[in-house]
């Protein structure tokens, strides 16, 4: 109906791609427009202006042999002053970004490792930006924005590269708690030799006190009762004590304190012992 009455309708972000007798002129942009078709003016088409976006799936192999489908998305648009251009130059505009992509994507990821490829890809989405630019700019497109969106290796490597991973990560476990368990043992035993430290230094001095509180006896005793020795005096004190004892042990029936040898005859071995190791704690005293 708009033919007829010689009235076109342009959209908005849209180009009209006006022909006079088979000619290209300028296109009218968004608005209505008058071409009389009986002077040979026609709209051979219309050209969008609008952002576009092309997702280009594209596999390849790596450097390290493994086969990946490298995922990019690319936003472009069509420039208005160069809409005869991008109309007539190119028929498929999707078809020849997505050669342009596997032409880069097929040159540059096999130059990495699977681990690069990862690490690289904003490098790889700008070598093809720069590619798609030189290229696109030529058919009057513009290329505003290029992404690689997703990195997907076969299955049984994801499998491999997860298994690695875990691996890892469980040897960094198993060493962390093996030096937790080290920490552990070395404190348990600096515990240990401290505690056993403190106990012989609480013996040492317990002996020291036992052997202090005998000797400042018998001097009392052999000062307050003229006559008597000190050997006197130990031997008495030894006898007292081991009727004590004996008669701690048959007042307790359960008892399993056993003396060997055995008998009154046997103190005086007993005093020996202890006098000779009061003369040399006094002997160390006084050196």
């Amino acid at each position: 109906m708009g033919n007829l009455f010689c009235c076109v309708q342009v959209d908005q972000s849209t180009v009209a791609i006006k022909e006079t007798f088979g000619k290209f002129e300028e296109g009218p942009v968004s608005g209505c427009h008058f071409l009389p078709w009986c002077l040979g003016q026609r709209v051979a088409g219309y050209l969008s202006l609008g952002l576009q976006q092309l997702d280009v799936r594209c596999e390849t192999k790596t450097k390290d042999n493994v086969f990946v489908n490298v995922v990019a998305s690319f936003q472009y648009r069509a420039l208005a002053n160069n809409a005869n251009d991008a109309f007539y130059k190119l028929s498929n505009t999707r078809s020849q970004i997505q050669a342009y992509v596997f032409d880069v994507i097929r040159a540059s990821v096999p130059k990495m490792l699977l681990d690069d490829v990862f690490e690289q890809k904003n490098e790889i989405a700008k070598a093809v930006e720069e590619e798609l630019e030189k290229a696109m700019s030529a058919y009057g497109f513009e290329i505003v924005q290029t992404l690689i969106v997703d990195i997907e290796p076969d299955e049984h490597v994801k499998r491999a590269m997860n298994e690695i991973n875990a691996a890892a990560r469980m040897r960094l476990a198993a060493n962390e708690k093996a030096e937790a368990e080290k920490i552990l043992q070395i404190k348990r035993a600096e515990g240990e030799a401290e505690a056993k430290y403190l106990s012989g230094l609480g013996i040492a001095r317990q002996r020291q006190a036992i052997v202090d509180g005998l000797r400042d006896s018998v001097l009392g005793f052999s000062v307050n009762v003229p006559g008597t020795t000190a050997k006197d005096v130990m031997d008495m004190v030894l006898v007292t004590q081991y009727f004590d004892t004996m008669k701690e042990i048959g007042a307790s029936s359960k008892s399993s304190a056993v003396f060997i040898p055995h008998g009154p005859g046997a103190v005086r071995d007993v005093a020996t012992q202890i006098r000779d190791g009061l003369l040399q704690g006094s002997f160390a005293d006084q050196s």
